[in-house]
């Protein structure tokens, strides 16, 4: 099996887990808060709807795409929401699940067709399928987490999760940028312990910035899933201690992310 497959192989397990989720909800679940302000789980599910329908669209119709990206240019601060909204707003929860379902095989099919060597156009530089398919697959784990937290559910950790944590350490320099500083030029070890115990390393191992943590731990901080001070992320380094307080692995502005476990106790 390719590489290429097998990222795809794992965005369509992660899609059918999260379906799985919502598809047993009724319909007063579906308007439920989640901890993004103002979505509720409908939100989440047309964002993920959207999204997969954009992402199709500069897959087979890279010529349009540059629309898209006009209309985020247009209104970069507001775009997510209203089109999150306007699916919201357009469709009862079966009708939305069910739009969602038949994006996500479309966009399946449309990965696996697409040439060897195929450049995707996205929201930032070209990407190849593997790396759509895992930004992907990011996303989906992203809102899922919300999802999962709105419900108060607990998320089995997967392998899957490997594919994130990727994302948010290749998207370190990213990080710095949409805040306008400049990144550090020397690279950084992360070690990341999977839930079976394996340890999953990025960068050089002689590195004096260091990050470690369980490898669920670290795709919750760069998603901005979970704030820092609740997470058994550590990092050795004044830099290496830095970039944690502000990575991210999605792109975009940050948003304010979650505050700590304790402050939103304080305010129940």
């Amino acid at each position: 099996m390719s590489a290429v497959v097998a990222v795809i192989d794992d965005l369509r397990e992660e899609g059918d887990e999260l379906d799985a989720l919502v598809a047993v909800l009724d319909d007063v679940a579906w308007r439920g808060p989640t901890p993004a302000a103002g979505w509720t789980v409908a939100h989440q599910i047309a964002h993920l709807a959207w999204t997969d329908a954009v992402a199709l669209l500069a897959t087979t119709e890279p010529e349009r795409f540059g629309d898209e990206v006009a209309r985020a240019l247009a209104a970069p601060e507001t775009f997510v929401d209203e089109a999150a909204e306007a699916l919201v707003a357009d469709h009862a929860p079966h009708a939305l699940l069910a739009r969602w379902r038949g994006g996500r095989q479309r966009l399946d099919k449309a990965l696996r067709d697409a040439p060897a060597g195929t450049r995707i156009p996205w929201y930032g530089p070209p990407m190849s399928v593997a790396s759509l398919a895992t930004a992907r697959l990011m996303e989906t784990w992203a809102h899922g987490q919300d999802i999962a937290d709105a419900l108060g559910v607990t998320r089995t950790p997967t392998a899957r999760l490997r594919h994130v944590a990727r994302i948010g350490v290749r998207a370190r320099n990213y990080a710095y940028a949409v805040r306008g500083t400049t990144p550090p030029e020397e690279e950084f070890r992360v070690e990341l312990r999977s839930p079976g115990g394996e340890v999953i390393a990025y960068g050089p191992e002689g590195a004096a910035q260091r990050v470690t943590g369980p490898l669920l731990d670290f795709c919750l901080l760069v998603t901005r899933r979970a704030h820092r001070a609740d997470l058994a992320v550590t990092a050795e380094g004044r830099e290496a201690d830095q970039w944690l307080s502000i990575a991210q692995a999605f792109a975009g502005p940050p948003g304010p992310g979650r505050p700590p476990r304790a402050e939103q106790d304080g305010q129940r």
